[in-house]
């Protein structure tokens, strides 16, 4: 495997933050500020680089490098696979007729891929108007829940405005990319952790619809949470992404994290990334710096501990709400990743509005929140 990476600021020339290859028909992750993103010359200017790419885009709440945690910039990973191969599908939850159908778009997505050899799935999906949830499921039905598929909801810094992203093409809204990784000799292992610590009492869930949440406990749940946030329920949404729910539902095994995207003034209501279905039982969670940075510890320990290969490649999807909490320590939890794979690994990825992977231990894919999720890829 040979890798290229490079990054630039608004009206910089790019910086190569490795060594200057020539690589053949590369995967060229490219992910950025979504006003950067915008620029109607972006893909010819990737295409300038890497003639014979195949040019991938997401949009980020921020760019993840072994140098640094980037905001205002554009990074590219370029990989060349030498023993193996990849193969890249799209979908548009915007063009269907089935529009917003995100189970369909999750299902038809897989669906595409020849399944001899197939070894894991890297998913850069629009943030804006996906279900995760729904999305996750849609993945998992058409492969019987046996294939290893990871990724990332893209994010707009905190404005949750829109997202955009693309494959061999100007970035737009609406576009799911899926790649798909094939080759005896790859290796490819993840974890996530989240450190986020539930607080206050449980709570069943009365009414939803979907991701939206009416009411806890046969009351308007925007009021219980305005109760417990007191002043700073002024800050909401915002700070709605410092205090999320710990979900347990009662088909599954496991607690998932949804983050609250909006609220709704007028119907009491909060928006959620991802489903929640009533009869759950909810608790409001924080944290706090440490816990984070040692979450993402964990999770490269996790990640590292069953393989046999040293990992070439790893990717970090984080979320936009550990983010706000790291604030100026941002790094940090990066740094604690790198520390564990070792220096020789390049690191890429983003910050995001959800992150996809199975639960440790499992192989279904699920949409998380406020997780730290990494993949490690060799040859």
């Amino acid at each position: 495997m040979k890798i290229v990476q490079l990054k630039r600021g608004k009206g910089e020339d790019w910086e190569y933050l490795s060594k200057k290859l020539t690589l053949k028909k590369p995967l060229v992750l490219v992910f950025g500020n979504r006003y950067l993103l915008e620029n109607s010359e972006i893909y010819n200017e990737i295409k300038d680089l890497f003639k014979d790419g195949e040019i991938i885009f997401g949009s980020t709440s921020g760019d993840i490098t072994s140098k640094s945690v980037d905001d205002n910039c554009i990074t590219i990973t370029a990989i060349e696979f030498e023993r193996s191969s990849f193969l890249v599908k799209t979908s548009n939850i915007l063009k269907s007729k089935e529009k917003l159908d995100s189970f369909k778009a999750g299902k038809d997505l897989i669906k595409q891929f020849p399944q001899e050899g197939l070894k894991h799935v890297f998913i850069i999906s629009e943030g804006s108007f996906i279900n995760g949830s729904q999305l996750s499921k849609g993945m998992n039905a058409a492969t019987d829940n046996n294939l290893l598929i990871t990724g990332a909801l893209c994010g707009d810094a905190a404005r949750f405005e829109k997202t955009i992203s693309s494959y061999n093409e100007n970035p737009k809204q609406g576009e799911i990319i899926a790649i798909g990784l094939y080759g005896e000799t790859l290796e490819v292992s993840f974890s996530i952790n989240g450190g986020w610590t539930p607080f206050g009492p449980e709570r069943t869930v009365t009414k939803s619809k979907d991701n939206i949440l009416f009411e806890l406990d046969d009351k308007p749940a925007l009021d219980l949470y305005k109760k417990y946030l007191g002043d700073k329920s002024k800050e909401l949404p915002g700070a709605a992404l410092l205090y999320p729910l710990k979900v347990k539902s009662t088909n599954e095994k496991q607690s998932i994290v949804r983050t609250i995207l909006n609220i709704n003034e007028e119907e009491n209501s909060m928006i959620l990334a991802g489903d929640i279905l009533e009869n759950s039982k909810v608790q409001l969670m924080m944290t706090n710096v440490d816990n984070i940075v040692d979450a993402a510890q964990f999770a490269a320990e996790s990640a590292l501990e069953f393989r046999t290969k040293k990992p070439e490649l790893a990717i970090l999807v984080s979320c936009i709400g550990r983010k706000l909490v790291l604030d100026q320590r941002v790094e940090e939890e990066v740094e604690e990743v790198m520390e564990v794979v070792g220096d020789t690994t390049t690191i890429c990825g983003l910050y995001s509005y959800g992150e996809i992977a199975p639960f440790h231990g499992e192989n279904n894919c699920q949409l998380h929140n406020q997780t730290m999720t990494i993949t490690l890829i060799s040859e």
